[in-house]
């Protein structure tokens, strides 16, 4: 295994501070109302919003209440209707909004030359599973059906997310195929959490890792779950009774992630489904990787990978 560089060991030490692990549910819902917002400090950490795009916020349908959506439009001056992207993002889901996604939808955007659509499901633990996989689904089946007002094309359709979001995007890959639409084309999926039921050797051979410890797997699943079953398809996909018929995909994981294997064992899943997949495991990389462009030195690599996979499945 390789040796994590001092970017990643000095992030590692700094977000431990930040854990989940023992939070309190008034400290954790005081969180969820905090606002990123970009300064030099903030953009050195997480990057900033990639150069001429425009960003605009919205509603889209939930499952229950009308949601908040970011909307990414490149600035090339094109009329014709452009790919159309819906982006879950990352935060155990827990923690995690639209504005930590700034950097990597914008970026989407901009190089796949497409309209990027971020959701903002409900979050637990006010808001317990299946709440934010109904939320991404009924946005999705509402942002496809809306694709002109954005100016996207809905027959090129994606689904794109990290770590909780890479979940949500293969759960709503599921819903799409068990529910008849809408025809996704393809689903990257970005250290993805797939067995919620916490059975993959990873998690103890990466127990203490930076940035995503089995501690925070734990105290995230349980927020998120409740009692309900860890093993049902809808929260960890990997248990789907078939994974036949689902898009093809991008499978992101890195080196020194709890979660790794989940990745590797969906994206096998897949493969033995018929399913064409690439996945491709970053050395030397903790969990959440891409959400620190500054400082983690494979997320440009990964980034390209992702925009080159996804301009190829909706050319």
């Amino acid at each position: 295994m390789a040796k994590l560089d001092l970017r990643v060991r000095v992030l590692g030490r700094a977000l431990r501070r930040t854990s989940i692990v023992g939070q309190s549910t008034e400290r954790i819902l005081r969180n969820q109302q905090a606002k990123i917002s970009h300064n030099r400090v903030t953009d050195l950490l997480l990057g900033g919003i990639a150069p001429g795009v425009t960003l605009t916020d919205g509603y889209a349908a939930g499952d229950g209440d009308r949601l908040r959506v970011r909307v990414y439009r490149p600035d090339t001056g094109r009329r014709t209707a452009l790919p159309l992207i819906v982006n879950f993002h990352g935060g155990g889901w827990v923690v995690g909004s639209l504005d930590t996604a700034d950097w990597l939808c914008s970026n989407v955007a901009a190089s796949v030359d497409a309209v990027v659509v971020s959701v903002d499901y409900r979050l637990a633990p006010t808001h317990r599973w299946p709440a934010a996989a109904e939320d991404c689904y009924a946005a999705l089946v509402d942002v496809t059906a809306r694709a002109a007002e954005f100016g996207a094309d809905p027959g090129r359709l994606a689904v794109i997310g990290d770590s909780a979001g890479g979940n949500l995007a293969a759960v709503t890959t599921l819903m799409a195929r068990d529910r008849s639409g809408p025809a996704i084309t393809f689903q990257g999926l970005i250290y993805p959490a797939t067995d919620l039921t916490g059975s993959s050797p990873s998690v103890d051979e990466n127990a203490d890792a930076p940035v995503l410890t089995k501690a925070d797997i734990i105290a995230y699943r349980d927020h998120y779950l409740g009692d309900a079953d860890p093993a049902q398809p809808y929260a960890s996909p990997l248990f789907a009774a078939h994974h036949g018929g689902l898009p093809r995909a991008l499978v992101q994981v890195a080196e020194h992630d709890p979660i790794r294997d989940d990745g590797l064992r969906y994206a096998a899943a897949l493969q033995a489904a018929g399913v064409p997949v690439r996945t491709t495991n970053y050395v030397g990389m903790p969990h959440g990787f891409l959400a620190f462009p500054r400082l983690c030195r494979s997320a440009p690599q990964a980034l390209a990978e992702l925009t080159t996979e996804l301009r190829s499945a909706l050319s």
